[in-house]
Order: structure tokens, then sequence, then C-alpha cells
């Protein structure tokens, strides 16, 4: 157990640290320091980037400060709540977040604060590239766009745009769901690291991003911000806080230093003068020295070759980003084969419906074809009756006629009237025999009406017994569709060692750049620049954006740095080519340029 927790003989005191998206409390021994609660909160949240957080607490005089890892934690804070706050919060940011973000962890974290400060209006952020980062937070909390499940103002609650940018347009919130739905349906397919990811990479492309901004004065007495980043020290205008006017990198700053509130950084060219301003409170060159030696550190650090710590996670991510890409398209397969195996069974069940009417029309003409068979069967008996029964009276009548034929003789008129009934008994006799012969016809073709019939009612009947045979088959095939799902156990990523910083109450610090490390940063410019490349088509859709939504603007509401950015968007400039226009020629002259502000 930790020395800092407490024990029931040392006295302690409750603390309360916010991480933006939870809340840790501890009981803290009254002699631990800085580094114990630091490395407290590290622990429980499974961070092992350490380098890049601090605790920030607003101090007795209500000033922001950061927490000293060194000192006494009751030394530095005093509270009047019963519970001592803090917030734990990236202190310094990394040059390039795809390439130094190791840990999932530590990608949340910067992307909750980023997402808070553009949120917050601290960083600026163009009303196009708004509506982008808000589909990518959308994908991030809520993953894959699902038309089914997704319910209109859905996103208008939430909280996604500066109101800076829903100030400036004619636009309900609905319009702007509309086009933040747009670009997230886009990023199906996108875990939530991987949205957080794009979020940032974006994100550091913003003119604000990353800078610590502090209000200090030239030696004329100009109001200027001074502006503290992972590459160096920048100086901007008051009224423009987007471009800076001067630009001096950590691998032309040889020794920083304070006294009093007079600043003072020696620039490695010893024929350059050195670089002084002046702040307006001594609290705030510490911070300032402290920002420095931490940017200046990490500086440092990326331009040489990992330790072995950083090796083990970049290792252990790497594993952990390839298990996870295996498990997601496992998930994909299964996602893919579940979705046809349910449009195969509807396919089944349709055709199931489609035999079952099938098989009613089958037995509903195998009763028609039976009542048809009875009605000629009926008909063929009543013809050969009725064909006997005219058989018979044929042969009466013959019989009649020859008895006729023996009277006949006895008189003329006999004869006369015998003959006369004899060509009518011929006569008779003929119809007779005519209406025998189409009786007798018309009982054949009963009897084979009957014939077919029956041999239609025996094929329904052997239609029928091969459906139902057929539907038993289909039965069994989709109670055999669904595999069961498998359980993956996934161990959470095991922590070794700790890596802490530390500050001091330092006045001045040496800066020893490394030979190379002007080409370095050349290097990572360039990745940045073929990374601009890559992303023409992302800048096509943002320009389209821009172009839709513009005649919907309120002119009066656009603020100073709406201005300033779209001018900057006419000139063509961007963050990266003002920082090399503003780095080039000598540090002399950029000394003196920022004196002469």
């Amino acid at each position: 157990m930790p020395q800092f927790i407490r024990k029931k003989s040392r006295k302690s005191f409750p603390v309360k640290v916010c991480t933006l998206d939870a809340e840790l409390e501890f009981n803290l021994e009254w002699r631990a320091t800085g580094r114990d609660l630091f490395d407290l909160v590290c622990r429980t949240i499974g961070l092992r980037e350490t380098w890049y957080f601090g605790l920030q607490y607003e101090d007795s005089k209500n000033c922001i400060s950061w927490l000293k890892l060194d000192k006494k934690v009751q030394d530095q804070v005093v509270s009047q709540q019963p519970t001592t706050p803090f917030m734990f919060l990236a202190k310094f940011y990394p040059e390039d977040v795809a390439e130094e973000l190791v840990q999932e962890v530590t990608q949340h974290l910067f992307f909750l604060q980023v997402k808070q400060a553009i949120l917050s209006m601290d960083i600026y952020c163009p009303p196009e590239a708004s509506v982008l980062l808000a589909s990518y937070a959308v994908q991030a909390k809520y993953e894959d766009y699902d038309e089914a499940t997704y319910k209109p103002g859905m996103l208008a609650s939430e909280d996604l745009l500066p109101q800076r940018v829903i100030d400036q347009y004619q636009m309900t919130p609905e319009m702007w769901e509309d086009r933040i739905k747009i670009w997230y349906a886009d990023h199906r397919g996108m875990s939530r690291d991987e949205a957080e990811m794009e979020y940032l990479k974006i994100a550091q492309d913003l003119e604000m991003y990353g800078v610590n901004y502090f209000p200090i004065t030239n030696k004329k007495n100009t109001e200027l911000w001074l502006g503290v980043t992972a590459l160096g020290l920048n100086m901007y205008c008051k009224d423009n806080k987007l471009t800076p006017k001067a630009n001096f990198p950590w691998s032309d700053i040889r020794h920083v230093s304070f006294d009093d509130k007079k600043f003072v950084i020696k620039p490695v060219d010893k024929s350059a003068s050195n670089f002084v301003f002046f702040s307006k409170k001594v609290r705030m060159n510490k911070l300032i020295l402290d920002l420095c030696i931490g940017n200046h550190d990490l500086f440092m650090r990326r331009r040489k070759p990992d330790t072995m710590e950083v090796q083990q996670m970049k290792s252990q991510a790497k594993e952990e980003k390839t298990r996870r890409q295996i498990e997601r398209n496992k998930l994909a397969r299964e996602k893919q084969l579940r979705k046809a195996a349910e449009q195969e069974k509807a396919a089944l069940e349709q055709r199931l419906i489609q035999y079952q009417e099938e098989v009613r029309l089958a037995n509903e003409a195998l009763r028609r074809s039976e009542e048809t068979a009875e009605l000629l069967a009926e008909k063929s008996r009543v013809a050969e009756e009725e064909a006997m029964l005219l058989s018979q009276k044929a042969t009466e009548a013959e019989q009649e006629l020859a008895r006729m034929r023996l009277t006949a003789m006895k008189t003329e008129e006999e004869k006369l009237s015998l003959e006369k009934k004899t060509r009518e008994a011929e006569q008779l006799t003929a119809r007779l025999v005519d209406e025998s012969e189409r009786r007798a016809f018309e009982a054949n073709r009963l009897k084979d009406e009957l014939l077919k019939a029956r041999l239609a009612e025996k094929e329904a009947k052997e239609k029928l017994l091969e459906f139902l045979s057929r539907n038993a088959y289909m039965n069994s095939s989709v109670n055999s569709i669904y595999p069961s799902s498998q359980v993956l156990d996934v161990q959470p990523l095991p922590l070794e060692g700790d890596a802490t910083i530390s500050s001091t109450d330092l006045t001045s610090y040496e800066l020893t750049p490394d030979s190379d490390m002007v080409q370095l940063s050349l290097e990572i410019e360039k990745e940045r620049v073929d990374y601009l490349e890559k992303s023409k088509h992302l800048q096509n859709q943002l320009r389209d954006l821009k172009t839709e939504i513009e005649v919907l603007k309120i002119g009066e509401k656009q603020c100073e740095l709406d201005l300033l950015h779209d001018e900057q968007v006419r000139l063509g400039e961007t963050k990266y080519s003002t920082l090399r226009k503003v780095r080039s020629g000598s540090t002399k002259a950029r000394v003196a340029f920022f004196e002469d502000l």
C-alpha cells in the first residue's frame, strides 16, 4: 500500500480531482506531496503517458496555478472548501497527436479537453470546421449512424457547436443537425478512439490549439500576447491571437530566466541581443518559466530515441490495436453474416408464404376437380340411361313396323295409311337412332373428361405431397441459420512502471538544443505538409459547406477573430505557413522586430 494512503495513526485530508468525465476523491496524508497525488490519479485512471498532464487549481489569490510535484500539497493549496478541488488537465501538447499519443486514455483526455476549449471558444474554430468536428464527436459518442434508430432532433439537443458559430447564422438547430448528420453518416465503421483521433488531427491545425497565452509588454511598453507552444514562443499583437508576429523555436533559445517582472530569453545566436519582455505579475513569470521548461524537455525528448518504457507502451498499443482491429473485423463479419441470415430467413418466410398460397390454390383446384368429376360422372350415368331407353324404344318401333307390314295388305287405304305410318315410323326410328348415337358419343366424351379430371386430381395430390416434404426441409434449414455467439475475454492493459514529471521554483533554465534539431523540425513540418496534401478532399468538403451556409450569415454577428481568419483564408495562409514566414530571417532580426512592435 502506498505511503500516502490514510492510516489510522496519521492525519489526512480529503481531495477531489476532476478529469472532465469523472470525479475522483481521495484521502491524502498530511505530508503527501504533489507527486503522491499525481501518481495516485494516474494509477486510478490507468494513465502511463503522464508527462503531458498536471493538476490545476485555483490559489488563494484566485489565480490559476499548477500543483508542484516536489512540494507538499498542503503547503501549496489553501482552500476554504471542505474538499480541496483539482482539475487533471493536459499541461503540454504534442507536436503531432497521431505520432505521439499512444494510449487510448491519453487520446480520450486530450479529446475532451480540446473539445471543451473549442465549445467554450478558448480555441477559435471556423464554422465549417466546427460542423466537421461535431460529426466526429457524435461518432465517438453514438458510434455508427443507423437510419432505423436515428430520431430527428437527437443531435439538436447536444452541445456540439460553439455559441459564436450558432449566433452568426440564420439557421435553426434542425438545419445544423442536418449538416452534421451528413458527415456523421460518412464515418460509418469508425471506432470511438479513431473518431477522437480524427477530431484531434483536425483540431491541432487550428491556430490557437496548444497555445498558452500571457499578456506581456516589450521595451516600448506595447501590449502584446506571449504564446508558449510545443515548438517554441510566439508573439502576437494585442488584438490578434491568430497570427503571430514573431516566433522563436526552442532550437534558437539557449537560456530563459526572469527577475521580478522582467523575463529574459537568451538566443543561441550570441550576436543577437537578448529577447526581453515584461509581465504584470511575478507569479505569471513563474508559470511561463515552468511551461517553457516542460515544453522544451518534451521538444528534446521527441528528438531522441524512445525510452524502453515508451517502446513497451507503443508495442503494447500496437498489439492492442491489432487485436481490436481483428475483433472489429470479426464482429463486422458476424454482423454481415447475421444480416445475410436475416435476409435469407425473410426470403424463406416469403417463399413459405408463396408455397402456402400455392397449396391453398392446389387444394381449391383439387376440390373443384373433384366436384367436376362427380358432375361428369352423374351426366355420364344419365346419358347411358337415356341411350338405353332410346335403344329400347327403337327396338319396340322396329317390332311395331314389322307388325304393321304384316297387316298392310288388308286394304289399300290401310296400305296407304300403313305406308304413311311406316314413313313416320322410319323417320322416328332414324331420329331415335341419331339421338341414340349422339347420346352414346356424349357419354364417351364425359367418360374421357372424367378420366382427365381423375388424372388432374392425382397430379394435384402428388404436388401437395412434394411441397409438404420440401417445407419440412426448409424448416430444418431456418432453425440452423444462427450460430451461437462467442464471447471474447478482453483483459485490461497491464500497467508497468510510472512516468512522472517534476517542477521547481527555478528563476532561470539552461536550454541545450541538439545539433540536428532544426533538420528534424523541418522533417516534421514536411510530414505536416504531406498530410495536408492528402486531405484535399476534406478541404473541398469544408469549402462546399462554407459556400452553402454563407448566404445565411449575419454579418454584424462576426467577431474580430472571424474577420482575421477570413483574411488569412483570402491570402491563402495557414497556421504552418504563417509560422514559417515569421520564423524566417535571423534571430537578431526577429528580436529587433519584436522590440519595434
